[in-house]
């Protein structure tokens, strides 16, 4: 760790935000990483104090750094590294009960030999 802060890349791997550096790296370069608000390239320092703001399919993290490192360790270390806003916590919660709400449930069985036919037919009359 280094008075100037550590790459935005490798803050997020160390903390567990993403799998592997270059998933991160990508992440950041195309514009779903913000810190301070602002969109970044990799190299960008990230310092104790920022605010990132991190979109994930369809979850938005909102955190500010409280410690910084260049390697990744276990996931309880990784989780003293950023402090999430409650506003992003109560927001990403729901959000997952919206979706489950609206999530299409699957069909009890299977469709049989007729019901296959039907939707044959229903889906040819839309072409």
């Amino acid at each position: 760790m280094s008075d100037k802060g550590v790459r935005i890349d490798k803050w997020l791997w160390a903390a567990r935000f993403y799998k592997t550096r270059r998933l991160a790296t990508e992440e950041v370069n195309g514009g779903h990483v913000k810190l301070n608000s602002e969109t970044v390239k990799p190299a960008k320092p990230v310092e104790c104090g920022d605010e990132l703001t991190i979109t994930k399919g369809h979850e938005t993290f909102i955190v500010t750094v409280t410690a910084l490192a260049e390697k990744r360790g276990s996931a309880s270390i990784a989780r003293t590294l950023y402090e999430e806003h409650p506003s992003s916590i109560t927001a990403r919660e729901a959000a997952r009960e919206e979706r489950k709400l609206h999530a299409a449930s699957a069909p009890k069985k299977r469709p049989d030999k007729k019901a296959r036919r039907q939707i044959i037919r229903f889906v040819r009359k839309g072409d």
